[in-house]
């Protein structure tokens, strides 16, 4: 059970630690589940890849072929603002 402060007979610098303190856990949290979809996400991606994007080598043509440019350009957007590189370079 959480103990709720009362405004009226708590200062005003303890009810600011504690927003302060519920802010910051909930930041985490938000961060820790956005964290897991995007590993979640990876994983997917990675298992379509281990299985060549579900092509088949006698199926490949330029159509797949432009299907993976867009996902490489998808991820190149995605890993130059990562690391500062690209649009993105400092």
């Amino acid at each position: 059970m959480t103990t709720r402060m009362i405004p009226i007979t708590t200062p005003r610098h303890e009810l600011r630690a504690e927003k302060a303190r519920r802010n910051k856990e909930a930041a985490l949290a938000a961060f820790m589940a956005k964290k897991a979809e995007i590993d979640e996400r990876l994983a997917r991606l990675k298992a379509l890849s281990d299985d060549h994007f579900n092509c088949h080598p006698d199926e490949a043509g330029w159509a797949m072929v432009g299907t993976l440019e867009h996902y490489a350009s998808l991820l190149k957007r995605i890993t130059d603002s990562a690391f500062g590189e690209g649009e993105h370079a400092r």
